[in-house]
């Protein structure tokens, strides 16, 4: 077995082991359902404001225009009305605490 070798052998063990150790990783903070939430409302604005675009373009025709704006309206309706509950149901217990 050539030096070569042996080092190239030895380099890919570091590497895979390196790549494949079930060590800990760090996966960031954990999510919850309102910071869920506020990203979905995030992409629907996006995605509003998009549809706005392609569409004052003229790329886009008025039937679809209005649909597909109604349903990210609801979409975003939807998503506002959850937040606003899960926000009012965690500030009511320090309210209560007072």
């Amino acid at each position: 077995m050539s030096f070569e070798l042996a080092c190239c052998l030895l380099a890919t063990i570091a590497a895979l082991f390196y790549i494949f150790y079930p060590g800990t990783f760090f996966v960031g903070p954990e999510k919850t359902r309102a910071s869920y939430l506020r990203e979905r409302k995030d992409a629907v604005y996006e995605n509003l404001r998009d549809l706005n675009f392609e569409f004052k373009a003229g790329k886009m025709p008025d039937v679809d225009y209005q649909s597909l704006k109604a349903s990210l309206q609801d979409e975003a309706a939807t998503l506002l009305a959850e937040i606003a509950r899960l926000e009012a149901t965690a500030s009511a217990p320090r309210k209560a605490r007072s």
